[in-house]
């Protein structure tokens, strides 16, 4: 894609990526506000805003983007890391970013037209942030963890006092003490039009080509998969397969060369019906069909399941020192509509920890329509509406 963003209206531009879970809450943000913009006729006369998206060069930003058909740029910026290796690669992109995030928000108002920055975390954020406070640009700055990570703590530092810092939002509260949690306004959880079903199981089955009588357990590692959640569900159906039998799985199992044909070769030993994907683009179709969903707990797809109100098993990625996706499910938890199972990394060990609790909720549809009625007492997932709002006014 084109670095240069031409101007024609007030532009805004939306920085964060690394992970689809940085880029679709932008994605519902930019939905919302521009379907706002033409309901009222305009922000401020101005028109419908332009929504740019600034991701980083990642394989997997740009199959998050390309579908949607939105314009993006892509800068490569990387991760801050204190190992030599990593702290010289992020030092020696910073420069390049930053600058090429200038460039973005100049070419921008050459014709007159306002920007402002949306910022939904990771290390896209950071420069483009540092961008914005040079060319005095207003952020907003959206926080989607429990527990914010280091690029939103840098931005609030970074922004602490300064005209430019507009908004700040989280869609989780924030368990963590300090300047940035008292900045933070809470709303409910971000969801892009294409991760909420707007149908009942049985149509959102039918519409994916499955039975509609049948249960549907769904499996989902996010955008980049999780090899021990899949073998955790692999050694789960091997153990219950006779159980298995009556279910549909739907199973996004990533980008990893070999694994699509790996877990549907399993499910056919199993004779499970199940459909395997790497990336799935109507994941709203997905989670309306579920019965049951079995799932990392990053922010976004801890909104997913609130917004479809789908009974989940949250297997957090168990690499996070702060284990902060564990905090990110505690919400669909005290409600009862989701449990947390620790995911031990060994699918063997986790079967023998934590297999019973999962196959209890697969064997029991009663206590999965208690966990959906937990979930529906959370009301409307509506936090990228909200945001727009802001950000319109």
């Amino acid at each position: 894609m084109t670095e240069r963003v031409q101007p024609s209206r007030d532009v805004v531009l939306f920085a964060g990526g690394g992970t689809g879970g940085h880029i679709y809450p932008a994605l519902a943000i930019a939905e919302r506000l521009e379907a706002m913009s033409r309901g009222a006729g305009g922000a401020a006369g101005r028109g419908e805003p332009r929504c740019v998206f600034v991701v980083s060069d990642r394989a997997v930003d740009a199959r998050v983007m390309q579908p949607t058909g939105r314009e993006y740029v892509a800068i490569p910026a990387r991760p801050l890391s204190l190992r030599p290796n990593g702290l010289v690669r992020f030092l020696w992109r910073w420069g390049e970013c930053v600058k090429r995030c200038r460039g973005m928000i100049r070419d921008a108002r050459r014709g007159g037209a306002g920007v402002r920055v949306v910022t939904t975390g990771g290390f896209v954020a950071a420069p483009m942030v540092q961008a914005a406070i040079v060319e005095r640009a207003p952020v907003t700055l959206v926080n989607l963890d429990a527990v914010p990570g280091k690029a939103n703590a840098w931005i609030e530092w970074r922004l602490r006092d300064r005209q430019e810092f507009a908004d700040a939002f989280t869609a989780l509260p924030v368990r963590a003490d300090g300047a940035l949690a008292s900045r933070l306004t809470l709303v409910p959880p971000i969801v892009r039009e294409g991760a909420s079903a707007g149908m009942d199981a049985a149509a959102s089955r039918a519409a994916l080509g499955l039975d509609a009588n049948r249960p549907v357990l769904m499996v989902t590692g996010g955008s980049l998969g999780a090899r021990s959640v899949t073998d955790f569900v692999l050694g789960l159906c091997a153990g219950h397969a006779a159980a298995m039998r009556g279910w549909q799985v739907l199973h996004q199992v990533g980008n990893a060369e070999g694994e699509v044909e790996r877990v549907r070769a399993r499910y056919a030993e199993f004779g499970i019906d199940a459909v395997v994907a790497a990336f799935v683009e109507r994941m709203g179709l997905w989670w309306g069909a579920a019965d049951l969903a079995i799932s990392r707990a990053g922010a976004g797809a801890v909104a997913e399941a609130w917004a479809n109100v789908t009974p989940t098993v949250f297997m957090p990625y168990p690499y996070h020192k702060d284990q902060h996706q564990r905090v990110n499910a505690a919400r669909l938890v005290e409600v009862g509509g989701a449990v947390v199972v620790d995911d031990l990394i060994d699918a063997g060990r986790t079967l023998e920890k934590s297999g019973a609790v999962v196959r209890g909720l697969i064997d029991d549809a009663g206590k999965r329509a208690a966990m959906r009625r937990g979930l529906r007492g959370l009301g409307p997932a509506d936090g990228a509406e909200r945001i727009a709002r802001t950000l319109l006014a």
